[in-house]
């Protein structure tokens, strides 16, 4: 683990990397985002020496940025990842205007094709999980949701009178509405029913809390420990938040699911490289089979341009746009080639 840079401004007294996360949380970025930021920053001093970044500018960044992708060999979206954390940092936190970056060795982007499975595929992992990885990996099937939304899911956001999940602060701090499938009404409810008995436990024993947004937690004091704030899939312990050292039930970690449907894609004998996430390139690609139209899987998806959707698209247009090889007719229908 990256161990913290204590970087001091001169002319003020809070730490450069305290006042990029209070930057950061005004602007509501999420918190992956929030950690991918001070990464990068670390990474930039060290490179530099520990010199502070007001002392450098558009040089160092155009030096730190093209030894990424000549040294690190990193991948197109990581030094844009990388980019975009030192911009922030110096036109949010630092208010200094960066010149436009000229020269620099930029990291190839190939177009890469999702990885979607078959619906016999996504039938034979599922069959292969059990427990709460299945019910989140149904879940993330059913909905098109990406990992960590459907992990921080909140039981209040679960229609089930209207069949409708609400994802809250998606990519991009966006809120959507999803399907919420029926076969899964059953399954939710019972969960949530052994998921109240360990919340009325926990506030037996004074816990039952769980972090909520900044301004919630201000408005509404009590609100953690409401049944409908708390999270659809708990953790199994709890942790002591850093500033206020209250005892908060985070929610389950991604982890946990990764492995599992790591495990159930082995077991099931696949051999594409199907993550959590290939459960949503599935959802959105079988929707478009069944005939849905673009518009109502990107709003599912959240996507803000149709043309990330599109991208689905293309895995449905097999062997080369829908095109039938003329090898086929060399041979009668349903027979092989004869040798």
């Amino acid at each position: 683990m990256t161990k913290p840079i204590a970087l001091t401004d001169a002319a003020e007294k809070p730490k450069l990397l305290d006042r990029t996360r209070e930057a950061l949380r005004l602007r509501h970025y999420s918190p992956r985002t929030e950690e991918a930021y001070v990464y990068w920053i670390i990474r930039y001093v060290r490179f530099h020496n520990l010199r502070h970044p007001q002392e450098m500018g558009s040089a160092e960044i155009n030096r730190f940025l093209s030894d990424l992708a000549v040294t690190g060999k990193v991948s197109a979206s990581t030094q844009n990842q990388a980019y975009s954390a030192l911009l922030f940092l110096y036109e949010a936190v630092l208010q200094v205007p960066v010149a436009q970056i000229q020269g620099m060795v930029r990291s190839s982007q190939p177009k890469k094709l999702p990885v979607v499975l078959t619906r016999d595929e996504v039938g034979a992992v599922l069959d292969n999980l059990e427990g709460v990885p299945w019910l989140v990996c149904s879940l993330l099937y059913g909905t098109g949701m990406r990992l960590m939304e459907g992990l921080r899911i909140r039981v209040k956001e679960l229609d089930f009178e209207r069949g409708e999940v609400i994802v809250r602060g998606g990519k991009g701090d966006k809120d959507r509405v999803t399907v919420l499938p029926s076969s899964l009404k059953d399954p939710l409810r019972r969960h949530l029913e052994g998921r109240r008995c360990l919340h009325e436990r926990d506030l037996a024993a004074d816990l039952g809390r769980v972090p909520l947004p900044t301004a919630l937690a201000l408005k509404y004091p009590n609100a953690d420990r409401e049944w409908g704030w708390q999270w659809v899939f708990p953790a199994t312990s709890h942790y002591a938040d850093r500033q206020t050292g209250v005892k908060h039930r985070h929610h389950l970690h991604e982890s946990v699911i990764q492995r599992a449907m790591k495990v159930a894609v082995v077991r099931s004998g696949i051999t594409k490289r199907a993550s959590p996430h290939a459960l949503r390139h599935s959802f959105a690609t079988h929707l478009l089979e069944d005939g849905y139209d673009i518009r109502t899987v990107q709003e599912l998806l959240g996507h803000t341009d149709v043309s990330t959707t599109m991208i689905y698209t293309h895995v449905l247009n097999r062997g080369g746009k829908a095109v039938r090889s003329p090898l086929d007719r060399l041979a009668a229908p349903g027979q092989p080639l004869k040798k």
